[in-house]
């Protein structure tokens, strides 16, 4: 069964980074593609290292936008 993740990209110093808010895991990359890669690859790992088979809890989270 897969699980799906929310991912937050944003352009910093010539990379990019990829957030992943619900387990609150980031990774980096040089492009957005190679960003979201290393954040799977960080995720993957990190449910492997601490879920021993049980379902991790995630904190569902939304984007939304607000004026100044």
């Amino acid at each position: 069964m897969k699980n799906t993740y929310n991912a937050i990209i944003t352009e910093e110093d010539g990379g990019f980074v990829a957030l992943n808010p619900d387990l609150d895991i980031a990774s980096q990359g040089d492009s957005i593609e190679s960003a979201l890669a290393n954040l799977r690859e960080a995720t993957e790992l990190y449910l492997e290292e601490t879920s021993d088979g049980q379902p991790v809890e995630s904190h569902h989270s939304f984007l939304t936008t607000f004026s100044i």
